[in-house]
């Protein structure tokens, strides 16, 4: 079994860890960091909640030049909420020692405090794509002296677009930098950058882990794109969850269904990409403190999402694949808590949804749902809705009557 003494980590970063209640490796940091401490480009399969950060911050940490006042690693990641994750994640470790700084830019911020901040030679730099490339644009961030490039979540990278804005910020770092690419899942876009761009890579991965329902009880309900949002609210309102994530497929619909439900007096807000970073991180604050206990997100939105105490998942639209799905489910029934998530599916989905079943192993346990005159009228008439969710308007029949009562988050 590997120990980070094994795996070549200075005591320094050791006690760090150990501070924070990590004290052995994760699979994905067991087998990275051996080849990312040689310099050597890595291309690694690994889903949020493995460690993959861990994986490939120690090894930026203990190859850095205090000596070299200049950019030595840039992380890129596809949203500011990853990146932000990443950055903290990084202070963390870096806490109280003057040699070393890391800086995170992303869109939202003050461009001048960035350049500020930037003229001060961090060696580790955080950052979204698009103002990535701005700085480097203006000037303001002189990788010449990088010498690790990290490219996080590239499947995510590339699926909302941001293909051109990489191969940019590769260009403009040095051939003889290290590139390390990190993805959940493996589609022909990755591969095809991949192959582009490393050079003699090692290849790491780690399976992403088996959805079991000993900690979240998976349902699907059959319904129908008009009938769609008017079951949603009749779980709602009969399983009353303490906390609840909603998946929709894009950004417009998510912002349909805020205000739709919010028209209706559910407490609900809504995360995704079109909202400005300030939005987004109300958004946020305000689901962590419970105040708004419903949250409707995007895929997108939600990478590196780490909530505790999230009680039920809504899949309102199918997810793309299964291992989205299992990216979404795994929002709840976390550290030790039970959890739900319930699907609904039309009937032009159903035959994707059982691939997902297929691909993963599993047989999701059907529910019905049925609806009031009430409910049904009121869907036709959204202007009209009461100033709070009725009692008692659904009948939710399930193969398991218990509530989940996860503690509270943090």
């Amino acid at each position: 079994m590997s120990t980070f003494e094994t795996l070549h980590i200075q005591e320094l970063w050791i006690k760090k860890l150990q501070k924070q209640g990590i004290k052995t490796p994760t699979p994905i940091q067991a087998q990275a960091i051996p080849h990312l401490l040689t310099g050597r480009d890595l291309l690694g399969k690994a889903q949020t909640g493995t460690g993959k950060t861990l994986a490939f911050l120690l090894p930026i940490l203990e190859r850095i030049d205090l000596e070299q006042k200049s950019v030595q690693a840039l992380i890129v990641a596809p949203t500011r909420e990853l990146a932000r994750q990443i950055a903290d994640e990084t202070h963390k470790l870096i806490r109280n020692l003057e040699d070393i700084r890391a800086l995170a830019v992303y869109g939202g911020q003050d461009v001048v405090k960035q350049i500020n901040k930037l003229d001060r030679m961090p060696q580790i730099v955080i950052g979204t794509p698009g103002r990535i490339l701005d700085h480097i644009d203006r000037g303001t961030l002189d990788l010449r002296e990088l010498k690790t490039l990290v490219l996080d979540e590239a499947d995510q990278m590339l699926h909302i677009g941001f293909l051109p804005e990489v191969e940019d910020i590769i260009a403009a770092t040095p051939r003889d930098r290290q590139l390390v690419m990190l993805s959940a899942t493996m589609p022909d876009k990755v591969e095809k950058l991949a192959k582009t761009y490393l050079k003699n890579a090692a290849e790491v991965s780690v399976e992403a882990e088996k959805v079991t329902v000993d900690t979240i009880d998976q349902h699907v309900i059959m319904t129908t794109d008009r009938r769609k949002q008017v079951t949603l609210r009749a779980m709602l309102d009969e399983m009353r969850p303490y906390a609840a994530i909603i998946f929709c497929r894009t950004q417009r619909r998510a912002s349909k269904l805020n205000e739709e439900l919010q028209m209706q007096g559910y407490p609900t807000d809504e995360l995704h990409g079109g909202l400005t970073q300030a939005k987004r991180e109300k958004a946020m604050a305000k689901f962590y403190q419970g105040k708004t206990p419903f949250l409707i997100a995007t895929d997108v939105a939600s990478r590196g999402l780490d909530v505790t105490g999230v009680t039920h998942v809504f899949n309102y639209d199918l997810p793309d694949d299964a291992e989205s799905y299992v990216h979404r489910i795994g929002r709840t029934g976390r550290a030790g808590n039970d959890g739900m998530a319930i699907t609904l599916v039309t009937p032009r989905d159903e035959r994707a949804f059982r691939d997902i079943e297929r691909t993963l192993g599993i047989d999701v346990t059907p529910i019905t749902v049925e609806l009031s005159e009430e409910m049904i009228a009121s869907q036709h008439d959204q202007s009209k809705g009461s100033s709070k969710p009725a009692e008692g308007r659904g009948n939710t029949r399930r193969s398991s009557n218990r509530r989940t009562n996860n503690s509270r988050r943090r």
